[in-house]
C-alpha cells in the first residue's frame, strides 16, 4: 500500500510541475501580447513526434530486432535445472497418462456392464 501511495504522490508532483510550466508559458505569452508564439512551437514539435511510416520489410526487420533483444533478457536455465525440469515433466506425463488410462478403462467397463454389450 505504501508503494501505491508513493506512486500517487509522485504523479501529483509531476502534474503540478506540468501545470506550473504551462502557467509560466502562458504568463510569458500574455506578457508579449502574442498567443501565436506558444502554438507555433507546439505544432512544430507535434510534427517532429509523428512516427515515420515503415514498410512491410521494415516491420519484419524491427520484429526480429525486438525478438533478439527479448531473447537477451531471458533467464535461461542451467544444465542441472534443465535436467530436473525435464524429469519432472516426463514423470507428470506418465502419472497423468496412467490416470487417463484408468478412467478410460473404468468408463468402458461401466458401459459394458450397463448395456451388456461387448465391443
Amino acid at each position: 500500500m505504501a508503494n501505491k501511495d508513493r506512486q500517487k504522490r509522485s504523479v501529483r508532483k509531476a502534474r503540478a510541475a506540468e501545470r506550473k510550466e504551462l502557467e509560466e508559458k502562458h504568463a510569458i505569452s500574455s506578457a508579449n501580447g502574442s498567443k501565436k508564439a506558444t502554438s507555433a512551437p507546439a505544432k512544430a514539435q507535434a510534427k517532429k513526434s509523428e512516427p515515420k511510416k515503415v514498410g512491410f520489410f521494415g516491420r519484419i526487420k524491427n520484429w526480429f530486432k525486438d525478438v533478439k533483444t527479448e531473447m537477451g533478457r531471458v533467464t535461461w536455465p542451467s544444465k542441472s535445472e534443465l535436467k530436473n525440469y525435464s524429469v519432472a515433466v516426463i514423470a507428470m506425463l506418465v502419472v497423468f497418462g496412467v490416470a487417463v488410462w484408468l478412467v478410460d478403462t473404468g468408463v468402458v467397463a461401466a458401459l459394458i456392464g450397463f448395456t451388456g454389450l461387448r465391443g
